[in-house]
């Protein structure tokens, strides 16, 4: 540790970086301070809320916003440390603030909406009514929508230019554990229902439903030629014709529930991943298990290969990311540093860097190439999901416990939307 920061009288609940490299941080005890790391002094304490401060988010132009319990949001200039503005409209305790690149600011609450705003004028400009339960699964489409699902049946899609959920996806009779994007834009669903279901977002119809699993359905996962790949707690991986939605193999092999599925990019290798912590890889065309890798004494629990099918990379609950050579099935690299299960993984789509999701509530980014952490992304208060990178790379989504899905930019390291 290089530095110790004291002079708050409660718990410190959220921290961020200016532009500038001074710190802000929040405190159960109603106030902000700022600190200067250079010489480690607090340079000024922020007071005008009633309750708790939850969050704080810097502007690119170096303005402040803090979050609290009293439900508003404040925006503050640190020139003169006073407040410019008070953000009202919430009716619940405000978890969490983000400044979009534009300036905006983006509030989620515990009333289950997110508000955007206009911190120069005050003005409430989209209010997101999204789910009413938990959020479980995030994917990027091709044309860099958002779909985002939920405990309460339905998939929803979101345009992140306007902040809208342009679709609700409504047919599952259960929880929606998983979603997976065809090349051509289709959406696919698994549900606790047992079932897939095929979706035509321009229409919002289900156009397709996958039966054949005994249990409930935990991962889907596309080819790049559109067939789809599922696996269940019934042990099975089933492979689909798109075309006919016919299960054209069925893949046996797993002794315990199967809890993930990936797709080599070029469609060649199929892994899954069962509770037994062991991950097969198959030939999904000879419908055979050509690899058995031993993922240790803990359950892996998130498989994904790298786009040039170089690399597979797998979460475990011993709160470690592995990455491994397909061909020789052996372990290249053991990333350590979150401190709950790793409940999701991720690479970039050049293949130099690498996401997890933690139960510990943050997201690390790695760079493959130097072993290294080089992001830590905080924000969400509860277990984070799932990640995916957007296809051009520059924006990655996460999906928490808490109903929220956070949009960062993973080289600043920043949050720029949250949605609710």
């Amino acid at each position: 540790c290089a530095q110790t920061l004291e002079g708050h009288h409660s718990v410190v609940n959220s921290v961020a970086f200016a532009p500038d490299g001074r710190l802000a941080s929040a405190s159960s005890d109603a106030t902000i301070k700022v600190w200067d790391l250079a010489t480690g002094a607090c340079i000024a304490t922020l007071k005008g809320h009633r309750g708790a401060v939850l969050s704080v988010a810097f502007a690119f132009d170096g303005q402040l916003a803090s979050a609290s319990e009293d439900s508003t949001i404040k925006v503050w200039d640190l020139a003169t440390g006073a407040c410019t503005v008070t953000l009202e409209g919430h009716d619940g305790i405000v978890n969490s603030v983000a400044f979009a690149p534009d300036g905006r600011l983006a509030s989620a609450s515990r009333d289950k909406t997110v508000k955007v705003w206009i911190p120069a004028t005050g003005e409430c400009v989209v209010t997101l009514e999204g789910h009413g339960d938990n959020v479980d699964s995030v994917a990027f489409a091709p044309d860099g929508r958002l779909a985002l699902t939920s405990s309460d049946y339905t998939v929803k899609i979101w345009d992140l230019v306007t902040g809208a959920c342009t679709v609700t996806l409504e047919g599952h009779d259960h929880h929606v554990n998983s979603i997976a994007f065809a090349p051509d834009g289709r959406l696919a669903s698994a549900s606790y229902d047992e079932t897939v279901k095929v979706w035509d977002l321009a229409t919002g119809d289900c156009t397709a439903t996958l039966d054949g699993h005994h249990d409930l359905v935990q991962s889907v996962s596309f080819t790049p030629d559109g067939r789809l790949a599922s696996v269940s707690d019934d042990g099975t991986v089933k492979v689909w014709d798109m075309a006919t939605s016919v299960c054209i193999t069925t893949l046996e092999g797993h002794t315990d529930v199967a809890t993930s599925v990936a797709f080599a990019p070029d469609g060649r290798r199929l892994v899954s991943a069962s509770h037994n912590n062991t991950i097969k890889v198959w030939d999904p065309i000879a419908g055979t298990s050509v690899a058995t890798f031993d993922g240790g004494s803990h359950q892996v629990s998130s498989l994904a290969f790298s786009l040039d099918r170089r690399w597979l990379a797998s979460g475990s609950d011993d709160t470690t990311v592995k990455v491994w050579d397909p061909i020789t099935c052996t372990s290249v690299a053991t990333f350590e540093g979150h401190w709950g299960k790793v409940c999701s993984v991720a690479f970039s789509p050049d293949g130099r860097r690498l996401a997890s999701s933690s139960s510990d509530g943050t997201i690390k980014v790695w760079d493959l190439a130097a072993g290294v952490c080089i992001a830590t992304l905080e924000g969400h208060y509860n277990i984070v999901w799932l990640v995916a990178f957007a296809p051009d790379g520059r924006r990655l989504a996460s999906a928490s416990d808490n109903k929220i899905v956070k949009i960062w930019d993973p080289a600043a390291g920043v949050c720029v939307q949250t949605l609710q």
